[in-house]
């Protein structure tokens, strides 16, 4: 592709159809959790096809142990931030736990005040069969639904910890199971977390709705990984998660070099102060 036509199709928004028809082209499709505006922006001009404002803010913005704490509020809040930032990428705003659980009618609610309130394009919300009434509602009233099977973090307590999901026979009918489900009702898309390699591949091949994968394998038709894991800004990251930039030391040296020069009367200097 040239790079007049490159930089003309960057100019066209991503929706949940250019996400389908790029699965029937076998083109590979590229996500990254977001969570304020000048990331939102910076992945958006790079070419980053989803931002989504994953409630993992309950990890890396917040520092709590699991997702749980996180409210309606919070991520509603971040949306806002992320879709200021994003002129081409479709921003998904994750369902927190207890957004969705209770009943269809308050998902559906809740599902409103993202594109209401934050202008998100699309929701996420974890689970598989048990989810199908949920996400029939939610889709029902116009508001595309991404699905998330496999490893899901709000299931931690039930899963006893955050475990590789789908092995054996029963786990990978399991697996099979609810990513039919979501797609069944309506989904746009599915995320594939924590689950191995080859039943990615089985489950990329089987459904027509794009799966994105998160310690999945190399198989699925896009990955998303967290951008805080991404740029080295964790002081640990899971085994599946690769960092592309030690932003965090590069952080911790720039605060270093200008605390010293501040100690040291050598910032701020002419150049950085008014005549």
């Amino acid at each position: 592709m040239s790079t007049v036509t490159a930089s003309a199709a960057r100019e066209h928004r991503v929706t949940t159809r250019s996400l389908t028809a790029r699965k029937r082209r076998g083109e590979r499709i590229t996500m990254l959790t977001a969570y304020d505006f000048t990331f939102a922006r910076i992945f958006d001009t790079a070419g980053i096809d989803v931002l989504l404002v994953g409630d993992s803010l309950g990890n890396v913005v917040q520092g709590c142990d699991t997702t749980l704490p996180v409210t309606m509020d919070e991520v509603v809040y971040h949306t806002r931030l992320v879709s200021r930032g994003a002129a081409r990428a479709l921003v998904v705003a994750d369902m927190p736990f207890g957004s969705y659980q209770v009943s269809p009618e308050d998902a559906l609610r809740n599902a409103i005040r993202f594109v209401k309130e934050a202008g998100a394009a699309a929701v996420k919300l974890e689970g598989g069969v048990r989810m199908i009434e949920t996400i029939e509602r939610i889709v029902a009233a116009e508001i595309p639904v991404m699905g998330h099977v496999g490893l899901t973090p709000q299931a931690v307590n039930r899963m006893g910890g955050f475990r590789v999901q789908g092995r054996g026979e029963k786990g990978r009918l399991q697996v099979l199971d609810d990513a039919r489900a979501v797609q069944e009702a309506g989904a746009f898309a599915v995320v594939l977390e924590g689950i191995p390699a080859q039943l990615a591949k089985e489950v990329s091949a089987e459904l027509s709705i794009p799966t994105i994968g998160i310690g999945a394998g190399v198989s699925c038709d896009g990955q998303v990984l967290v951008m805080h894991d991404l740029l080295g800004l964790n002081d640990w990251s899971p085994s599946f998660a690769k960092q592309y930039a030690n932003l965090g030391a590069v952080v911790s040296t720039a605060v270093r070099t200008f605390a010293d020069e501040v100690v040291n009367q050598k910032f701020p200097d002419e150049q950085h102060s008014y005549s």
